[in-house]
């Protein structure tokens, strides 16, 4: 398990800068040549989402709204969680700022990968009366085919076999995995139950294909994002004072950073913008191409009218769901924070590490026996256990922490005797958190002066599930459109099959990995996407002013008012 998280962080480390600049430049290239198109035409964005526009005898599978909760479960995820915790706990405060850039940019760009989508989307009638296979498919592997030419399938063909990976990991073990880990902070359950709960549910959902899905997710999505806000709002409510210092801190660290407490050191301008920009991604999938294949099945003849109600999604996802997260870390202190927690060394993330708070910490790579004397390694820059990457300040042998440890620990073996020569499997100490765990502790700590931190810890846990399931419930079908697109309708219900059983499997599986192989899938597909995204600009363009200049909502107003009375809505 080493030798593959020392590969997948050099394939990161290649993959990173290619992302940030391709990501950015393409959403800032993207909202000048639309001429700022996320921010003029937000307003009729929210109004098509309402369904005012809908006409049911329009092609496709789900509404405008259906269309928009399935991407939002897909994007409104464990990053909001769990992914602006773990950017903060390695950039600190200022890589929201960065996720902040990527949604605003990314606002354009997921106007522009919908828009295309629809309009090169593959539509067909349904005769076998196969609810699982759909009757849409789309997406960028349709119009890097289409848009750009028969000479570009196997990059079409490229980006829907990484995506169908993509949905696997990123979508789904990652998702699988949060909530396994959550849960048995929480209550102790055991990953492998957790994960098989989950795993049933997601089965039983996505066997219906995307009408139900859309149903499921129209309810799921909006409930689980309210009760969520209302819990950070609260707690930013009752730290009303301290929230204009959080928001100072975020835009100065943003550009002079002191890192996180886990990155490498004060100063590191470069780790808090990749973080900010890689978990911006993560959050609301902007430029990923994902989010249209399931905007390709609403039910609409004009591509830009499903491009206007797809850029609401970053905002909602990132400016609103990802600030609330980032604000409440920071005005109660949680990024910064220690907590009990148990310390096995065989424990994924348990390891061994050199450096300090202010150097920032490095995995040992050392042979030599690390000797404690009352809890405290004997060099205080040196080799010592550590949580999250972060270095544990003091051992105890006692949960109450009240006996330091003292002896030996083996960095090659984790073997660890005490003074006595006594074999020690666990140690107790205070640690930092990350991930969902970080925004459980702030939640806890955020409502706890009014006596909930019980209640906080309950958001949180409801939240991770919620989101993490319909997330990957939204994910699946993003997957087996790109198994349809590469192998035809007989391999989506092998694809379900998979998709059910890696849902288990990555609840069994190390956080770490998870996240880094999600990291490696994102960029993989990103690129090839960007990259059509531009090339195909001069369309973009040309649909955009066709619609504003025609206004084709109007028409579709009637529609749908004389559909409401005839009792079709």
């Amino acid at each position: 398990m080493e030798l593959l998280s020392v590969v997948i962080d050099a394939i990161n480390n290649v993959l990173r800068w290619p992302l940030v600049i391709g990501l950015l430049g393409t959403g800032l290239f993207l909202t000048i040549r639309l001429g700022f198109v996320q921010f003029r035409r937000l307003g009729h964005g929210f109004a098509v989402a309402t369904g005012r526009y809908d006409d049911p005898d329009e092609p496709g599978d789900v509404t405008h709204f259906q269309a928009l909760t399935t991407a939002l479960s897909a994007t409104v995820g464990v990053g909001n969680i769990a992914g602006v915790a773990l950017a903060i706990h390695i950039g600190g405060p200022g890589a929201l700022f960065w996720m902040w850039v990527t949604a605003l940019l990314g606002m354009a760009t997921k106007y522009s990968e919908v828009t295309l989508a629809q309009q090169y989307r593959d539509v067909h009638v349904d005769q076998d009366g196969k609810a699982w296979e759909g009757s849409v498919s789309g997406g960028p592997m349709y119009y890097i085919e289409r848009g750009l030419g028969r000479n570009w399938k196997p990059v079409a063909m490229f980006f829907a076999f990484a995506l169908m990976l993509t949905s696997f990991m990123t979508g789904n073990a990652v998702q699988a995995n949060t909530v396994a880990t959550q849960v048995f902070d929480s209550f102790g359950v055991p990953v492998w139950i957790t994960g098989l709960v989950t795993a049933t549910i997601v089965g039983g959902v996505i066997l219906g294909g995307i009408q139900r899905i859309g149903k499921v997710t129209s309810i799921v999505a909006p409930v689980m994002a309210a009760v969520y806000v209302f819990g950070a709002l609260l707690i930013l409510v009752l730290n009303i004072g301290a929230v204009p210092a959080a928001f100072g801190r975020i835009f100065s660290e943003a550009f002079n950073p002191t890192s996180g407490v886990a990155g490498t050191g004060a100063g590191v301008f470069l780790l808090t913008m990749l973080y900010g920009v890689q978990r911006g991604l993560f959050s609301n999938e902007a430029g990923q191409g994902s989010a249209p294949i399931a905007h390709s099945a609403a039910k609409t003849d004009e591509p830009v009218s499903e491009g206007v109600v797809a850029l609401l999604e970053p905002f909602i996802d990132t400016i609103l769901i990802c600030t609330m997260t980032g604000l409440v870390l920071v005005t109660t202190g949680a990024f910064e924070a220690t907590a009990p927690a148990a310390v096995d060394l065989d424990a994924s993330n348990v390891s061994i590490v050199e450096g300090t708070r202010d150097t920032g910490f490095t995995t040992y790579l050392g042979a030599d026996p690390i000797s404690y004397n009352e809890g405290i390694p004997q060099a205080l820059d040196g080799p010592r256990v550590g949580r999250f990457n972060v270095g544990i300040d003091t051992l105890y042998l006692d949960e109450a922490q009240t006996v330091p440890f003292t002896g030996t620990i083996d960095p090659s073996t984790r073997a660890v005797l005490d003074a006595d020569g006594n074999v020690v499997e666990t140690f107790y100490a205070n640690t930092v958190r990350t991930s969902a765990p970080l925004t459980t502790l702030a939640f806890e700590r955020g409502l706890a002066p009014i006596g909930l931190g019980g209640m906080g810890r309950f958001i949180v846990l409801i939240s991770v599930v919620l989101f993490a399931v319909s997330t990957s419930i939204s994910w699946s079908y993003y997957g087996d459109r790109c198994a349809n697109y590469l192998f035809g309708t007989r391999a989506i219900l092998p694809f379900k099959a998979v998709f059910v059983v890696m849902h288990f499997v990555g609840a069994v599986l190390a956080v770490t990995t998870i996240w880094d192989l999600g990291d490696v899938a994102l960029s993989l597909v990103t690129l090839p996407n960007v990259l059509a995204l531009l090339l195909l600009s001069p369309v973009l363009k040309k649909l955009t002013d066709s619609y504003f200049e025609r206004r084709p909502w109007v028409e579709n107003e009637e529609a749908h008012k004389k559909a409401k009375a005839e009792g079709r809505l």
